[in-house]
């Protein structure tokens, strides 16, 4: 087979909290003052915490301290963490699951990706937690994407090269990470539209194709 492991980002890949971070970002932009809408919250994706607060900022007309930036970004955390227990097993498609069981099956390491602090929670939500041979996340980087730490560090954990896997992603950021990484991708969702993925999937089972190429 082409790769040994696959990475995939959580958020947009695996499950879909979309709307449970825009619901929480939302709440402290209202609180604020500030105007949100679907589509700044669309710029969020891929990023920190830290760095999503600051794109909402962009039409803050005050000012604001370091220590309150992280109290306001706290607070966001905690209505999303409460907003991810209504999160099930149910919100994991059967094409996802069958997928990954497939991809087990084939002797593939399987790993995550992501920015969020909150990936093994959202793991344990789903029912996953434990699937993964490794987890890279929020919680051990220091750079967010598109800076390729949290792949690099994936591929570490798993004992795997870089050119030995292939990430999976559904944002830009997420694709130029796994590239200055020396990965291959294969895009998802909007992230199609960049045109920069080694791979395009019309649906996330299309990976099983993917990774039989030679």
């Amino acid at each position: 087979m082409r790769y040994k492991a696959i990475i995939f980002d959580l958020d947009g890949v695996i499950c879909h909290t979309d709307h449970y971070h825009y619901q929480a970002w939302k709440h402290v932009a209202d609180e604020l003052g500030i105007y949100f809408d679907e589509e700044i919250n669309n710029r969020l994706r891929g990023v920190s915490r830290m760095e999503s607060f600051e794109i909402i900022l962009e039409r803050y007309s005050g000012s604001m301290t370091k220590e309150e930036k992280e109290e306001w970004v706290t607070k966001k955390n905690g209505i999303y963490k409460e907003l991810l227990k209504n999160m099930s097993p149910a919100d994991l498609t059967a094409e996802v699951k069958d997928t990954l069981d497939a991809l087990r099956e084939m002797g593939l390491a399987l790993a995550i990706g992501s920015s969020s602090k909150n990936a093994r929670f959202i793991l344990e939500r789903l029912g996953l937690s434990g699937f993964f041979d490794a987890v890279s996340d929020g919680n051990n980087i220091t750079r967010s994407k598109p800076d390729p730490e949290v792949f690099i560090k994936a591929a570490e954990f798993l004992d795997k090269k870089p050119a030995d896997c292939l990430v999976v992603e559904d944002a830009k950021a997420g694709l130029e990470a796994a590239l200055a990484g020396g990965m291959e991708c294969a895009a998802v969702g909007d992230a199609i539209l960049s045109n920069m993925a080694t791979w395009n999937l019309k649906t996330f089972s299309d990976l099983l194709e993917v990774v039989k190429t030679i």
